[in-house]
């Protein structure tokens, strides 16, 4: 079992963190403990204000994720000083978060945004569905999961070049 530094720390972005980073970090981490994973990841979940601290995700994010066979875990918590340098990879949501990430003091190279790992994407962000109904969280949902081959390409290159030190 690698130890706590030998992980990589994964951090999702949105804006609450209610609706599209807690979906991203369940569909990850399901994912991630499916291909057996889990055990060299950190995986968490922020967002770039803290008016939901505390909170659950969204009922509607929650829901969309139990339909889709997902599990919904976590609680909404803003992004910290300490998080700046503490993580690996920043995945960030829309291009506003990259920058906002970037400007606030997370290394350039290691903020990313989750829909440059879909090739089939028309778009580079996951719009917000919060003011919206239930088919903006169906769509959300469908979104990072055509992101998430790209995206665990990338981690398999960084947990090879961490394993490489």
């Amino acid at each position: 079992m690698p130890s706590e530094g030998e992980r990589l720390r994964i951090v999702f972005i949105c804006t609450g963190n209610i609706c599209r980073s807690p979906a991203a970090e369940n569909i990850f981490r399901h994912r991630a403990e499916a291909e057996g994973l889990l055990p060299e990841l950190e995986i968490d979940s922020a967002g770039t204000g803290g008016w939901h601290e505390g909170e659950a995700p969204d009922a509607r994010s929650a829901a969309a994720l139990r339909h889709a066979g997902y599990p919904v875990d976590g609680f909404a918590r803003p992004l910290r000083a300490r998080d700046y340098g503490a993580f690996d990879l920043f995945v960030c949501m829309d291009c506003t978060h990259v920058r906002e990430v970037v400007d606030r003091g997370a290394p350039r190279e290691r903020v990313v945004l989750i829909r440059h790992f879909d090739d089939t994407r028309s778009h580079d962000d996951v719009p917000d569905p919060y003011y919206g109904g239930h088919e903006g969280f169906t769509e959300m949902i469908a979104m990072l999961e055509a992101s998430m081959d790209g995206l665990f390409a990338r981690v398999r290159e960084e947990l090879a070049r961490k394993r490489g030190r």
